[in-house]
């Protein structure tokens, strides 16, 4: 058991301390680094989705006046490591996706660039690809694992006579989009190359972490850590797609280092982030649930198909709540990847659980629909004494109540019949519960030091617009057992004590986990009366620190939805969550990440959608004038609600992470409540209008 830090900054809702610097426009963000006499880079892609390029005539580009270089496979500096081909940019002829980087032009100003880049022509070979996912695509095989280290299948039980027998079954197969992360900021970096330098190159780039985007540009320069620094101290949003570096950043380094003591800026545009910025792989998702008469389920099982890039693996952990999410005697998951001539998927919001929560939840309502049982209750009756994977305990968990205090304040009990109708509209409600894993990465360290009458916090962590530059004082505070005002944080540079990445909702739990360390180790040491240079640095390795219980966060999520009887035109007037994610450090940002989620689940269950034409093999619709997302006028009334929930095992906080809970479940809520408004099942995402005017009464 953690001892927990008695609160007194935390659970304030404190403003964010970078807010007035955003709302200036003084925060500074990677692209805006002010640097001396930038170039600025624009990439040259690929037309054809495989095969090789046979010629590039660059000749034209170079000729406009103020381009300074165009670099080819022909020309560029050869890596020191090309294992991993997502990074491999510019070292061969060879063409694996559409829009895979093939050059890159430096010029004087971005326009030029980008003229340049229009000017260079390109020969290839194409070759036949296959870039369509299907269930029964030839080519599906097992993974060794999913992400990020999990079994890939399992087992227990014997699901098919469980099926054969129960009172009540539901067999579906279930879809969901493949989709883009598009945060506000752009992937975009600044870098420089000074050979003689004692750090010879210099970073600027928006990441969700400083220091696993230095050590990625070192395995693939070959470079030593000493070298490199990289810094990043706002980010315009990432989402997962910044949690790991992209061939964008190699790019970035390349042309710096064509370009020595030239500092150079990339910033993809949105068009070429539907390329290279990573994506939620497309799940096919087949869902088999039975029960008996009382609703007790006696069979769960999901085995999902999804793709993945040849030229990189990246298995989304789909079934993975299936798992162990409700309780059942017989069980099953398994995962298949179709490998395509595709850009490569990644993280994005809640990978796994986001997905991997759609086709269970719609399941659930299917059956409870088939037992006539109400869907709160059929959730409550299996909810599990332990976690039915492990057979651990939990650290803690109150779905039931997250369902039932749900229940009261969207006035589940007094919800229109199925098919009710208010006018021009069909109006129903869904229920679908939440869960997401809270993960503690392996570690982290702080610094604590006094300096000029204030404690001063150094952790290399990154503020992706969730509020660390908040909340990490108020652990700190705490901590040392000092006012909040007193406490001032340094973070987002490699110059700071590693940090972990912030991905997973992970990251306030393991930087605060470090830095109660280092400041309870401060307070011992240096008592109440400090001296200016007093300093501690305190490491924490969260993931060891407590193996025998299963740590999630969990919720419920409740939507009303009104569809038009002529035109299946909808709309979202509620959508309420109650969430129970352990201690909340600060409520004011802890409010903006459950909305948030659960925004991008409405979006995800009402919109988002990157078509893609396997003719060519390319997203059809890559801006944001196409691939729509969830807008003002897509939802009336969005609250979030949590628990006073403390739990003693996952953390000094008690915390549990908040960034991702709140999308997972929330489309499965949505689709469920069309279905009571219309009768129409719609078990592909997104609910497009083709998808419910054929159906309406």
């Amino acid at each position: 058991m953690t001892d927990l830090l008695q609160p007194r900054a935390i659970g304030q809702g404190l403003v964010r301390r970078d807010g007035e610097a955003k709302v200036r426009g003084t925060a500074t963000y990677a692209y805006e680094t002010p640097v001396d006499h930038p170039a600025y880079a624009h990439p040259v892609q690929a037309a054809i989705a495989r095969g090789r390029v046979t010629r590039i005539d660059t000749s034209a580009a170079e000729a406009l006046d103020g381009v300074l270089a165009v670099l080819t496979h022909e020309n560029a500096e050869r890596l020191a490591s090309t294992e991993d081909r997502e990074l491999a940019v510019l070292q061969s002829p060879e063409v694996a996706f559409r829009g895979q980087l093939v050059g890159v032009v430096l010029a004087e100003t971005s326009e030029l660039a980008r003229q340049g880049a229009d000017l260079v022509r390109v020969s290839f070979a194409e070759e036949e690809h296959d870039s369509e996912l299907t269930v029964d695509h030839p080519a599906l095989y097992k993974p060794d694992k999913v992400n990020p280290s999990f079994e890939t299948d399992t087992a227990e039980g014997d699901v098919a006579a469980a099926m054969a027998t129960a009172h009540a079954t539901v067999e579906q197969t279930y879809s969901t989009a493949m989709v883009h992360n598009n945060p506000l900021e752009p992937h975009a970096s600044t870098a420089l190359w000074e050979p003689g330098a004692q750090v010879p190159l210099t970073l600027w780039d928006s990441t969700q972490g400083v220091h696993p985007d230095r050590a990625a540009v070192c395995e693939v320069f070959g470079l030593d850590e000493e070298q490199v620094r990289v810094i990043c101290p706002y980010v315009g949003g990432g989402f997962g797609s910044k949690g790991t570096p992209h061939a964008n950043v190699m790019l970035v380094v390349l042309a710096a280092r064509a370009l020595p003591g030239r500092p150079v800026k990339l910033a993809l545009t949105r068009q070429q982030m539907f390329f290279l910025a990573g994506y939620r792989t497309p799940t096919i998702q087949r869902m088999q649930v039975a029960a008996d008469r009382t609703g007790r389920l006696q069979a769960i099982a999901i085995d999902v198909v999804e793709q993945t890039s040849r030229i990189k693996e990246f298995a989304e952990q789909t079934g993975t709540p299936t798992r162990m999410m409700y309780a059942a005697p017989n069980r099953r998951t398994t995962h298949r990847l179709a490998p395509l001539d595709v850009p490569v998927p990644s993280w994005f919001r809640a990978p796994g659980e986001c997905p991997g929560m759609f086709g269970p939840e719609v399941a659930l309502d299917e059956l409870a629909e088939a037992l006539g049982l109400d869907p709160v209750e059929l959730r409550i009756r299996n909810d599990p004494e332990v976690d039915p994977e492990t057979g651990k305990p939990w650290s803690s968990r109150h779905l039931v109540e997250c369902l039932r205090e749900g229940a009261e304040r969207f006035g589940w009990a007094d919800r229109p019949p199925a098919r009710h109708r208010d006018g021009d509209w069909f109006v129903g409600t869904g229920v679908a519960s939440s869960v997401y894993p809270t993960m503690r990465q392996a570690t982290s360290d702080a610094l604590v030091r006094f300096e000029e009458g204030r404690y001063v916090v150094e952790i290399g962590a990154a503020d992706l617009g969730t509020g660390a530059w908040t909340v990490l004082p108020q652990i700190a505070a705490d901590a040392l057992d000092v006012p909040v005002d007193d406490v001032e944080v340094r973070i987002g540079d490699t110059r700071l004590p590693q940090a972990s990445v912030a991905g997973g909702s992970s990251g306030t739990n393991t930087w605060g986990s470090a830095i109660t360390v280092a400041a309870r180790e401060f307070r011992g040491k240096f008592g109440a009366e400090p001296r200016d240079g007093d300093e501690v640095t305190g490491s924490v390795d969260q993931a060891a620190k407590d193996t025998e219980h299963a740590a999630y966060a969990f919720g419920a999520q409740f939507a009303e939805v009104r569809v038009h009887a002529d035109t299946g035109e909808l709309r979202v007037p509620r959508l309420y969550g109650v969430f129970a994610a352990g201690r909340i450090i600060n409520p004011r940002t802890a409010r903006s990440q459950f909305i948030g989620g659960m925004t991008m689940g409405l979006s995800m269950a009402l919109h988002e959608n990157s078509v893609w034409d396997p003719r060519i093999g390319q997203v059809a619709n890559h801006d944001l004038a196409e691939y729509h997302i969830t807008v003002n006028a897509d939802v009336g009334d969005v609250q979030a609600y949590w628990l006073d929930e403390h739990d003693p095992y996952v953390n000094a906080m008690g915390s549990k992470g908040i960034g991702e809970i709140g999308i997972t479940g929330t489309a499965a809520a949505v689709v469920n409540a069309v279905h009571r408004a219309t009768g129409i099942r719609v078990r592909d995402l997104p609910v497009t209008l083709d998808k419910v005017l054929g159906g309406l009464p």
